[in-house]
C-alpha cells in the first residue's frame, strides 16, 4: 500500500510578482526549491492565506527570493500575499521508516528563517 505524505512545505511564502500572460506555473527561489527537495516542473500546491485560494500548479526555477504567480493562478494572489507550497508524494510502508518531510519556514524577504526535515511518528 502507498500512503500520499506531504514531502516539503514551504511556510509564508511572500508573492514578489504576477505575471498574467506568462506560461502557467509558479517560479520560486532555485535555492529554496533545492532546500525543500523540490523539482523545476514538479507539481505543487499553492494556499494563499490572504483570500484562501488553494490551487495546483507546477515549478520554474526563479531568482533569489523570488515567489512569482504566473497563468491563470495571477489570478489567485496579489503582491504581498503570503501563501504556504506544499508537494506530496506517495510513499510505500517501507519507505515511511526514513521518509523525513522538509519544512521551511520563510521571513518577510523569503530568506529560510528556519529548516527542519520532521519523520513520520507512529
Amino acid at each position: 500500500m502507498f500512503l500520499k505524505i506531504l514531502k516539503s512545505k514551504i511556510h509564508l511564502a511572500t508573492v514578489t510578482d504576477k505575471n498574467l500572460y506568462y506560461e502557467g506555473s509558479l517560479t520560486l527561489d532555485v535555492e529554496l526549491m533545492k532546500k525543500a527537495g523540490l523539482n523545476p516542473l514538479e507539481a505543487v500546491w499553492v494556499y494563499n492565506l490572504n483570500n484562501g485560494a488553494r490551487f495546483e500548479t507546477y515549478l520554474i526555477e526563479g531568482n533569489q527570493g523570488e515567489v512569482v504567480l504566473n497563468g491563470a493562478a495571477a489570478r489567485l494572489g496579489e503582491i504581498g500575499d503570503k501563501i504556504i507550497i506544499v508537494a506530496y508524494a506517495w510513499v510505500s510502508e517501507e519507505e515511511l521508516k526514513t521518509f523525513k518531510t522538509k519544512i521551511l519556514f520563510l521571513d518577510e524577504m523569503n530568506q529560510i528563517k528556519e529548516f527542519y526535515e520532521k519523520a513520520l511518528s507512529r
